[in-house]
């Protein structure tokens, strides 16, 4: 109860001060001080973006088909390589809408909203079955995998026992390879090299792998020594072996960080 009279001793204290100040102004306490702006609110579409902008339709990390669609009308006006005609709204695509954008005069937003696509569909034709999804490569009267067929790829067949480097659906080089053993097979399916190493020496098993262009964790098409010297008659321990020194030289200053890698079986 004390300490209760205590604060509101203090509280009237304090009120009492106030008064006196504002009265000591001129003012009164109970008048507020006049508005000079009136507020008002703009209207605006939250589109995962700042609210002033308008709504993405296609942006960055966007994927599926219809991101193929725009891709395929951004190579008709070659703004776009056919190397990156991927389904993944990424870099080269967001490099390439602002382009196109700085190119009709419309705030390079670097995504596709509906101005964008708008000036888009009309600049361009329907994308074609053929243009979406290029014919795979044909390789000795046989059909290379289709993911092959677009872009850049290290298609490599575990059948045929061959690499082929496939640049937008054309074979440029074509390798023997070998892979891993059954307990340490070479695993298949869509990669990307994530990162290369000219000169790179195994710390697992002390073994040297020059010209290395790793694609699924330890996993890597390498130069091999030892199957330039054996050949199948030995394995690797999951990677890609190549034995033609010259070709995986030429080859690896090719390859860039982000090119696809599809490991299958024909």
């Amino acid at each position: 109860m004390r300490a209760l009279i205590i604060r509101n001793v203090l509280a009237g204290v304090v009120a009492g001060t106030v008064i006196a100040a504002l009265a000591g102004l001129g003012m009164s306490a109970t008048a507020a001080p006049a508005a000079t702006t009136d507020l008002k609110t703009v209207p605006f579409e939250v589109s995962g973006e700042l609210p002033i902008y308008p709504k993405a339709l296609y942006k960055n990390g966007s994927s599926g088909t219809s991101v193929r669609k725009v891709e395929a009308r951004l190579v008709q006006l070659k703004l776009l390589e056919k190397r990156y005609q991927d389904n993944d709204f990424g870099t080269m695509t967001r490099s390439a809408v602002k382009k196109f954008q700085k190119s009709k005069g419309i705030p390079q937003l670097g995504y596709v909203d509906q101005n964008t696509w708008n000036k888009l569909s009309a600049a361009t034709h329907e994308p074609t079955q053929a243009e979406l999804f290029p014919p795979a490569p044909v390789v000795n009267g046989k059909k290379l995998d289709a993911r092959c067929a677009t872009g850049v790829a290290l298609c490599i067949d575990k059948t045929t026992r061959k690499l082929r480097y496939v640049v937008d659906g054309v074979v440029k080089m074509q390798l023997d390879v070998r892979f891993g053993a059954v307990k340490t097979a070479t695993r298949e399916g869509s990669f990307t090299v994530g990162w290369k190493s000219r000169n790179h020496v195994s710390k697992l098993y002390d073994s040297k792998m020059p010209y290395a262009m790793f694609f699924s964790g330890g996993q890597a098409v390498h130069y091999s020594s030892d199957f330039a010297a054996r050949g199948y008659n030995g394995a690797s321990h999951g990677c890609v072996n190549v034995r033609d020194l010259g070709k995986i030289k030429v080859l690896f200053d090719e390859v860039n960080v982000g090119d696809k890698v599809i490991v299958y079986r024909s």
